[in-house]
């Protein structure tokens, strides 16, 4: 991102649990911290907290959200910077309040600080339509919808469609948030054998552009098990590559969109048979 250039504000959501919203957010935002721009995640969601986990930084939590919400520390104090990454830094959610702690003024106060301060705010949002998916999503100037290839979460992701055309600051003034789509646990012979939907069926129910495809991989439970991005702990496995690419087609860069395929493994496995 051009350092001139305002700070963008990204709700990343879902209608369902599950998908790989935590995940997201910590990949996307490594990946762009990576690439030398300054970044801010913030886990909203109250009372579960899982984003600081993902992060390895769960030790290191000793302000929250709702502390700097509430007049408790100020914004720098609740802050904490990656270990791996200085441009990386988390805004981590409160385990022990309940959601109704949030309040649309305390939000908006730490958004537009955060903007002053960041080139990215990347808001992981909780799943469904209560009060912290809403006060997530409503200063975003652009969303990112996760959702798996299965019908359940992509209904539920039409619901959330409808929710950011009109409960977001941009809907009142009568604009858009920009829309797009990661599809997650990407299985090419389960969708060719219609035990998931296709990319074409998913994007036919959604009519939102497709940011990227994350294949379904073990790469991506080792990284959360560890406490590392996918994009930091192995940067060359299938699903880090596609969220290096998310994170560049994030940034306005056209980048060819790669379906996930098994066909070399399979060529692989017959050329080694008849090699044998």
């Amino acid at each position: 991102m051009d350092k001139k250039s305002a700070a963008r504000v990204v709700v990343v959501t879902s209608g369902k649990g599950g998908v790989g919203k935590t995940t997201t957010t910590a990949a996307l935002g490594a990946a762009l911290a990576q690439g030398g721009d300054k970044v801010a995640v913030i886990d909203f969601d109250v009372g579960l907290r899982n984003l600081d986990l993902v992060l390895g930084a769960e030790r290191r939590v000793v302000f929250d959200l709702i502390n700097v919400i509430h007049g408790v520390a100020k914004l720098p104090q609740a802050l904490i910077r990656d270990k791996r990454l200085e441009t990386l830094y988390l805004l981590p959610a409160s385990q022990t309040r309940d959601k109704d702690a949030l309040t649309e003024d305390g939000v908006a106060k730490v958004i537009a600080e955060l903007r002053t301060r960041f080139d990215w705010i990347i808001c992981d949002s909780p799943a469904g339509i209560e009060r912290g998916a809403t006060l997530a999503m409503r200063h975003a100037d652009a969303a990112i919808i996760v959702t798996n290839p299965e019908v359940s979460s992509v209904r539920d992701s039409d619901r959330i469609i409808g929710l950011l055309d009109s409960k977001t600051e941009k809907a009142e003034r009568g604009e858009c948030v920009d829309k797009q789509l990661l599809i997650t646990r990407y299985h090419p012979w389960r969708a060719a054998r219609g035990e998931m939907l296709s990319i074409d069926d998913v994007l036919e129910i959604l009519s939102i552009p497709l940011l990227g495809i994350i294949p379904e991989s073990e790469e991506v439970l080792r990284a959360s098990n560890l406490g590392s991005p996918v994009t930091l702990n192995n940067a060359s496995s299938a699903p880090a590559r596609a969220y290096f690419d998310a994170a560049r087609r994030l940034t306005g860069e056209t980048v060819p969109m790669q379906v996930p395929s098994e066909s070399r493994r399979i060529l692989d496995k017959l050329f080694g048979r008849k090699a044998a």
